[in-house]
């Protein structure tokens, strides 16, 4: 008993503490915290491409910027603009041509940027495949139909005088190591593969048959949402802006801190193709990463193959640059490159 009046006494003391602390500092004086918006951000592929998503979310700058951010693996830009029509992810970079047939279909999607002025990407094949007439009949791994890999591939061959359609079968095969994999174990003839992929598979012993970059003008790696979640939601994607933008900015100005990231979230433990890998893309994101309208001439050359009707649209009409404007206008992106 006098264990339970002693626990009692000890409670109401404690009780007694705590209202005179509401009384001297009622709840106004502390300073309030607004709960984190949680978004799911759709991931095409974990690639190099993609790593500014990766170093965003590993120094913690969506927290900076008030959101909760989720990378979703995703195999390919048509999966991922499927997942942002269907509501299971709010921002992903999703393939221009992707963008607009997905617009032309009556969806919402919008470019807010292009990261990347160019493709970092090559057709890597077996050593007896010489030429591009040797692909006839061949097999070719690309990530998804749809997909940026689909898209390059498709648009070179007919630029180099093959019907995709005809002569070569493509391969639905997710990322670059199981498209490594798959050459590896002679499911495929060839592969498309961004960097560090198609480094890795050329020590493997396997050839370069194109650069992708020499091939074609394409402005990569886009920032996309949806028209109507800017409208319900303008400020959370400002922040992811923000946020992203920061991301490329700490990518660029910390060279130790980049490799760490590209090493955790590849999973590539030669130091010289996180050297490589980090030179390459660190010079290449764009701090200031408008749409590339201009660039987006080669995705309409390839919508037009299905959709001529494109023809009867500007680029302007599938992106939204007031992000990116507003940023770059009040110094935002400028302050980021002067710590």
């Amino acid at each position: 008993m006098f264990l339970a009046i002693e626990a009692s006494t000890r409670t109401m003391q404690a009780a007694a503490v705590l209202y005179t602390i509401l009384w001297l500092f009622p709840l106004t004086a502390f300073p309030q915290v607004k709960p984190l918006k949680h978004i799911y951000v759709g991931v095409s592929s974990v690639s190099m491409g993609n790593i500014i998503i990766y170093v965003t979310k590993e120094a913690k700058l969506f927290e900076k910027y008030g959101l909760y951010a989720d990378p979703v693996a995703m195999r390919g830009s048509g999966e991922s603009s499927k997942a942002m029509i269907g509501g299971s992810i709010q921002i992903a970079p999703i393939a221009t041509p992707t963008v607009i047939n997905a617009d032309l279909s009556g969806s919402d999607l919008v470019i807010l940027g292009h990261t990347l002025p160019g493709v970092v990407h090559a057709l890597i094949v077996k050593p007896e495949i010489k030429r591009v007439e040797d692909l006839k009949g061949k097999r070719i791994g690309v990530t998804t139909f749809g997909s940026l890999t689909d898209f390059l591939v498709r648009h070179i061959l007919r630029k180099k005088g093959l019907n995709p359609d005809r002569d070569v079968a493509l391969i639905q095969i997710g990322g670059d190591p199981e498209r490594i994999a798959a050459l590896k174990q002679g499911a495929i003839d060839a592969a498309s593969l961004s960097f560090p992929g198609y480094g890795i598979a050329m020590k493997m012993g396997y050839s370069m048959l194109w650069d992708s970059a020499k091939e074609i003008e394409y402005p990569w790696i886009e920032i996309t949402t949806r028209r109507a979640i800017i409208q319900r939601d303008r400020d959370l994607v400002m922040s992811y802006m923000k946020a992203h933008l920061e991301g490329t900015a700490v990518f660029k100005r910390d060279p130790e801190f980049g490799k760490r990231v590209i090493k955790k979230t590849l999973r590539v433990d030669d130091d010289e193709l996180v050297r490589e890998s980090y030179e390459i893309f660190s010079k290449a994101f764009l701090p200031t990463p408008y749409p590339n309208t201009k660039g987006m001439k080669t995705s309409f050359e390839y919508v037009a193959a299905t959709r001529p009707e494109i023809w009867n649209h500007k680029p302007e009409e599938f992106t939204d640059r007031s992000f990116v404007e507003e940023l770059d206008r009040t110094g935002f992106i400028k302050r980021l490159y002067e710590k």
